[in-house]
Parts: structure tokens; sequence; C-alpha cells
């Protein structure tokens, strides 16, 4: 929900005009609008600037600053290498100073500013078949682009390997439970997931794998899209993407799981819940087998894809949960994960998706 500032985040739009002057642009802010999604720890302004044109700032404590500024430059980097072909303005770019993208820092808080792309027309809640297949497709296109650029990207900081490693080592202090806010058994469950995690990395050699731009939040909201026309067909392509939260440089299977949500039954749903069954609805294989088709997937990769959901599930819920979500949600996460989303992971049948590929 879009909200009007109040004197209630008078920390966050300090912080906002702070980053701005160190900035340096003559222009002054006018006004403040919150964007924010009210479910991390994150706050998103829509700013109007003296010269009645817009900006997005993003304050945030989530993670590390090192790692935020990191990720805006290859983010920079990658708008930069996509402009002049399909993908061109498909990613709001970050605003640059003496040549480099601008991160503000406090030592305790940081800060960006973003274009204000223009946002078109958002898919529907539940998608059609035909919708299913063209975002498959377009998903795929634009992977493809990523793997195209990714060889001109530094490597980064953080790896799915590492983070995994930090996580089972803070796992194994005796700390833990107070840690983590769970009991004896639930971190006993999370430390048999994530070594199992990390001997399937291993045995799979994630290491040697192709690492590209992905942005593994897919959820409606952070994305946009245009109509056109396919043959005699109303159709739509890939306009607009913002919200760089979860932005990475590693395999393109983190992505899949998000997409899995927006091609299912049920939709993209507001309540916040992180179950898998989505990755073995007969949409996201209707999704996959579209998606294979311009951007051919591996047996090894299909197999990986409950690995990178419990991924998803142990980095983002469990080790950075605290520092990103909300307490009362990343509460409940935490306790669904070690009780429900990680188990029944393990329960998932991919026979049909393998067929894909067979």
């Amino acid at each position: 929900m879009i909200k009007l500032v109040a004197d209630s985040l008078p920390d966050a739009v300090e912080n906002v005009r702070d980053a701005w002057s160190n900035f340096g642009d003559p222009r002054t802010i006018v006004k403040f609008v919150e964007v924010s999604a009210h479910v991390s720890t994150n706050r998103v302004f829509r700013l109007t600037l003296s010269d009645d044109s817009h900006l997005i700032a993003k304050v945030s404590s989530y993670g590390s600053y090192f790692l935020f500024a990191e990720d805006h430059d290859r983010l920079a980097r990658c708008s930069a290498q996509l402009r002049g072909g399909r993908w061109s303005g498909f990613l709001a770019d970050v605003l640059f100073k003496n040549g480099r993208p601008y991160t503000w820092y406090d030592g305790s808080c940081w800060a960006a500013f973003y274009t204000d792309v223009q946002r078109n027309d958002g898919l529907p809640r539940i998608l059609t078949d035909d919708d299913v297949v063209t975002l498959a497709q377009e998903i795929a296109e634009f992977h493809l682009a990523c793997s195209a650029i990714s060889p001109t990207l530094p490597p980064t900081s953080n790896s799915v390997k590492g983070d995994a490693v930090h996580l089972y080592d803070l796992l194994r202090e005796p700390q833990a439970t107070q840690h983590f806010g769970l009991g004896a058994g639930d971190i006993s469950t999370l430390q048999r997931c994530t070594h199992d995690l990390l001997m399937h990395l291993e045995k799979v050699h994630y290491d040697e794998w192709l690492r590209i731009p992905i942005l593994v939040d897919w959820n409606l909201g952070n994305f946009s899209v245009e109509p056109i026309r396919r043959g005699s067909n109303e159709s739509f392509r890939l306009s607009t993407r913002w919200d760089y939260d979860w932005f990475r440089v590693e395999s393109r299977l983190l992505d899949f799981y998000f997409l899995s949500r927006v091609s299912s039954s049920t939709g993209d749903k507001t309540q916040f819940s992180y179950s898998a069954h989505m990755l073995t609805e007969q949409r996201f294989l209707r999704f996959l087998s579209a998606y294979h088709e311009i951007y051919p997937l591996s047996r090894v990769e299909i197999e990986f894809l409950p690995y990178a959901y419990r991924f998803f599930i142990l980095n983002y819920v469990i080790r950075e949960g605290a520092r990103f979500f909300r307490p009362d949600l990343c509460a409940q996460f935490r306790q669904d994960a070690a009780r429900g989303y990680l188990i029944n992971s393990e329960k998932l049948d991919l026979t049909e998706l393998l067929k894909i590929v067979d």
C-alpha cells in the first residue's frame, strides 16, 4: 500500500536528505511518498524534486553496506551492457557520482537513488496458460542476455556455498537456539538441511556452473509488462524491473522459485508463505517447458531446483531473516521453515519436470 510519509519515519527521511545532500545535486527534494512494501526493514521513497522530476530512494540496514555497494556496481554494469538491445532500459538505473554508482553510508545504514522507471501494466494475479508460456519465453530471453554479459562482470564477494557455510557454522554454535529464536529440534533440522545442501553443491561441482546476474524476487510488484501482438494474438513482453534486494550473480536456477509462484494456479499471493509445492504444479511444468525451448535446461539443473529453493529458505529466511523481515514475520517464517517448508521440499516428486529434458 502506498501512503504519504508521516512523522513516524523521521530517521529514514533524514537519511535520504543527508544522502541527497552528499550527492551534490542542486535540485532540492520537495516531496516524499513512501512506497515500501512494509514487509522488510528497508524503506523506499518516491521523491519529487524541485524541477518536478522524480527519483526513487532506498534506505537499508539489511546485510552489509559493502555488499550493497558491490551489488550496485554490478547492477550498473549490467544495465550498461544491456543498453542498445532488447533489454535496454529494462532495469531501473542507479544514479552515478564521479563515474561510479552512488551509495551513501553513515556507518549504520546506507542508501542509493534510482531512476523512476515507467511502470506499465502489471500481470494479473492469476495468469492464463498463455501468459505462463509468454512469461517463460521472456524470462528465458532475459537469462540468455544475462548469460552473454556475465563474462564482463567482476567476481562477487558472496556465493551460495559461502553463505551456506556461514549458516552451517552459526547453527553449530552453542547459542544457536537463542540466536535464531528456535528450539533445539528445529536447529537440528536446519543443520541437517544446510549440510545436505553443501554436500549436493560438492556432488554437482556447483563451483563450475555458469553464474549470471539474477534478481531472485519476481513477485508481481517488482516488474511491469507492456502489451504487444504476437501474430494474431494479444500478448505482452517484460517492460521494466525495479527492486534489487536479492540481486546476485549466481546460477539461473535461483530465479525459478518466485517464477513458480507467479505461474501457480493460486497466483502471486499477498499473504506471505514460502511453500515449495508450486515447483511441481502442472503450470510450472508448462513454464519450464516453454523456457527450455529457448534456453535449454539440463537434467542436473532440474534436479537442483529443490536445492535452489532450500538455499532461498536457509539464506534469506533463516540466516538473514532477522535483518531483512519485520520481526513478527521473521519469527513466523523461521518456524515454518524448520517445521514445514524444508522437510516438505525433500518430498517433491520431480518425475514430470525431468521428462522435459529426458
